[in-house]
């Protein structure tokens, strides 16, 4: 693969993640109105109409087979992930679900050495993913708590990173059948809507469009539904076809670095040394899983 793609492919997988650390904002200011499950369904809706637009040619299945692959991602990537996220936050802190949603990069790196052969490890990767988790948990806690379990909050919060995983490497199943990255987004997307649509009746939703008639409302679910949904799943798909999977999910150690900084940024938060030291640490961690995965061989 030419080193020029090889960089397309890691700087997506950067600017998606940058823009998905940065969403915390958003959904901050919507859940002054919305509860998590239409801000869910809404983001997600929204980015499926752009999608639509941006390419409305029918997606032809090649085999039967690659229809459940499409089924699986769209529970996994969207209808689960969110849902036991958002469901973790209700029983357990904040910061144990980011803790333990950052172990996402380690589930894809078990779940693609299972399902895909050519995505090989070696030792550094792990001793990356112990640095990024000590790093990620110095941000979480910021030195001033302990960590204390919730058995049901987090393991949903540990559901959530291995269906995150499965997602992954399902997008690059999917990818090498040579089907296009826009269409596959739309249809996991369109799979995704449809499996949250039962949800609707066990959680707090209601359709009252007319809170959208606040431009700060209005503008934080275009954001989330444009930016954060429809091109950055398209970004992260792109990213997982062309460096892989377990390269791809490496990334995510950066969110809570991202968000640390958007913290410090827009709500003007002060960082502590704690933070700084967290950072360095989530830096080194990812550096290290990068180098601690063998190229490819379809690569």
């Amino acid at each position: 693969m030419k080193e020029s793609k090889k960089t397309a492919g890691h700087l997506m997988a950067l600017f998606t993640v940058a823009v998905w650390g940065t969403t915390f904002i958003s959904t901050k200011v919507l859940l002054r109105e919305f509860t998590p499950i239409e801000i869910l369904l809404f983001r997600f809706l929204i980015g499926f109409a752009a999608l639509c637009l941006v390419n409305h040619r029918r997606l032809r299945i090649k085999e039967r087979s690659h229809e459940l692959l499409f089924v699986a991602a769209g529970i996994s990537g969207v209808t689960l992930y969110f849902l036991m996220e958002n469901i973790a936050l209700t029983y357990t802190y904040a910061s144990n679900v980011g803790v333990i949603v950052a172990t996402a990069p380690f589930c894809t790196a078990i779940l693609g050495f299972i399902f895909l052969r050519d995505e090989k490890l070696k030792m550094g990767f792990f001793v990356g993913f112990v640095i990024s988790i000590a790093g990620i948990v110095l941000l979480s806690f910021n030195g001033q708590k302990s960590f204390h379990l919730n058995p049901r909050g987090d393991v949903l919060a540990l559901l959530a990173a291995v269906v995150w995983a499965r997602y992954s490497v399902l997008i690059k199943k999917i990818s090498s059948y040579g089907y296009q990255t826009i269409q596959i987004t739309r249809h996991v997307f369109f799979y995704g809507i449809l499996f949250m649509l039962p949800a609707l009746f066990f959680m707090d939703f209601r359709w009252q469009f007319s809170r959208f008639k606040d431009p700060v409302l209005l503008a934080n679910i275009l954001f989330l539904g444009l930016c954060a949904s429809a091109l950055c799943f398209v970004t992260w798909n792109l990213a997982v076809k062309i460096v892989g999977a377990v390269k791809t999910s490496v990334y995510l150690y950066l969110v809570p670095v991202v968000t640390i900084a958007a913290s410090v940024l827009v709500l003007h938060e002060k960082i502590s040394v704690v933070s700084v030291l967290g950072t360095v640490m989530v830096l080194m961690g990812l550096v290290l899983s990068d180098r601690g995965k063998t190229a490819e061989k379809n690569n």
